[in-house]
């Protein structure tokens, strides 16, 4: 960083320590729960049978081992920078940085994408529409779109609306339980079916739990995004731990209780027809008197389209930050003059995300939902691989205030075990790896350009000059 830089960040406020330990718990449910559980409990069971709950289970696990290392590292270097600034610190390497920090991106759009399909499916169903594939993928498109333009207009992120959409998000699972519970208590639930399992494609047990959870592991993401409040959390080191173990905690319980309910009340091979949202089948079959069953795709809609705007709030400031730093071409940066939001990398975002939903929907012949939330985990589990070997660099360099330390066999299992998930070994589908991989290919495009411009034409380095503020 420059020492102009330096001296300018010096006279900027600091961001106001609204946040507490409620406000934060919440905070970090609402971001976890989402598209993940409400659209892909079919697709887990349809990889495991009825014992759809591991998955979730053993995802809660290798999340929380994570969480863990996120935990010291936020309390080490309370910034907003996330992943990006963990590997910078700890690598050093600018160009590592940048493919942590467009991989970050890229999972915020490829969510986002997950979260418009989704959304697109339970609008057909809420209103009783017959439009077909074509025409759900033409919705998904629309809700894009609008979620675009709403990103362009400029969202105030308030802590109080992302209470009232948690509250929405969390009521729509629970109404799953209460009916699961009260199906399984008359007597007409099938408990015996929790404890089957029935692989699919003939893959082996191991196999298919292992596919299942690299699919499961989406519901869980989110937790690392809490980070970004540090600078505005009353007392972060102290506050941080307990509540993002607890979040995490109250989510993983929520999504095995929610799991076994679905199992319970509808046959696996409904449950994984994609063809209906697969909570709104467990409401259907359970409650078939109850109107919540005509209300209950709009909760779902709620649930998906708070993740789509986050997400792609995300990825558009990412974007932003990174051709301010001048390690992609100078025009993502621009803002529009009257909005003040960064207008080229919220239409380059949507480009892409348009692209996601046309190509894998219309052309690669996979499902959607399945291919773009497992591909988001994918991404993930590759940047938290690095997260856990961050830590364990970092442990070298102390710092002079108090910071939570996770045992040293904790981030130890979580890089073993995010970097064993991100393997094709695991069963995982292979449109998944093309979908990332061409993303990330598009960032290494953009990164050269911006190299041999900057070399060739300003005759400067490329690398990041201030990763504490980067997408800020």
């Amino acid at each position: 960083m420059s020492e102009t830089s330096v001296q300018e960040g010096a006279h900027q406020p600091e961001l106001r320590r609204v946040m507490g330990p409620k406000l934060l718990l919440l905070f970090v449910v609402g971001d976890i729960l989402g598209t993940g559980v409400y659209a892909l409990t079919g697709e887990v069971a349809g990889e495991v049978g009825g014992a759809a709950w591991a998955p979730f289970l053993i995802a809660f696990v290798v999340a929380t081992l994570t969480a863990f290392s996120y935990l010291e590292l936020v309390t080490k270097y309370p910034r907003a920078a996330g992943a990006a600034l963990y590997t910078h610190k700890a690598f050093g390497v600018h160009f590592l940085t940048f493919l942590v920090a467009f991989t970050v991106m890229s999972s915020g759009i490829t969510s986002a994408s997950t979260a418009s399909q989704a959304f697109a499916d339970n609008l057909v169903v809420g209103f009783g529409l017959d439009m077909g594939d074509g025409g759900i993928t033409v919705l998904a498109l629309g809700f894009m779109t609008l979620v675009a333009l709403v990103n362009f207009r400029g969202v105030g992120e308030s802590v109080k609306t992302n209470v009232v959409l948690t509250l929405i998000e969390v009521t729509g699972l629970v109404i799953i339980i209460l009916i699961g519970f009260w199906v399984i208590g008359s007597g007409d639930g099938d408990l015996g079916a929790v404890v089957t399992f029935e692989t699919s494609e003939d893959k082996g047990v191991f196999i298919a739990i292992t596919a299942a959870t690299s699919l499961a592991f989406f519901a869980m993401v989110g937790f690392e995004d809490s980070v970004n409040m540090a600078e505005e959390t009353k007392d972060p080191s102290r506050v941080f731990p307990k509540v993002m173990l607890t979040g995490l905690g109250v989510t993983g319980l929520i999504y095995v209780l929610v799991s076994i309910a679905a199992v319970a009340i509808v046959p696996v091979g409904e449950l994984a027809d994609s063809s209906v949202p697969p909570l709104l089948r467990v409401v259907e079959a359970g409650a078939p008197g109850l109107p919540v069953g005509d209300i209950y795709p709009f909760i779902t809609m709620v649930a998906v389209a708070n993740s789509a705007l986050i997400n792609m709030l995300m990825a558009s400031r990412l974007l932003y930050g990174m051709a301010n730093e001048d390690v992609l071409p100078r025009v993502l940066g621009r803002v529009h003059p009257e909005r003040r939001t960064p207008w080229v990398s919220i239409v380059f975002t949507t480009l892409i995300a348009f692209g996601l939903i046309i190509v894998v929907s219309s052309f690669m012949g996979e499902d959607t939902v399945s291919t773009l939330g497992g591909t988001t985990a994918l991404l993930l589990l590759g940047v938290f691989t690095i997260v856990n070997i961050a830590v364990l660099v970092l442990r070298r360099r102390p710092v002079d205030h108090h910071s939570f330390r996770a045992p040293t066999i904790i981030p130890v299992l979580g890089a073993l075990t995010c970097a064993f998930l991100v393997g094709p070994w695991t069963g995982r589908d292979t449109a998944e790896y093309r979908v990332g991989g061409v993303l990330l290919l598009v960032g290494i495009v953009l990164w050269a350009l911006t190299w041999m411009w900057n070399r060739g034409v300003r005759a400067k380095k490329t690398g990041f000059r201030d990763i504490d503020h980067l997408g800020e």
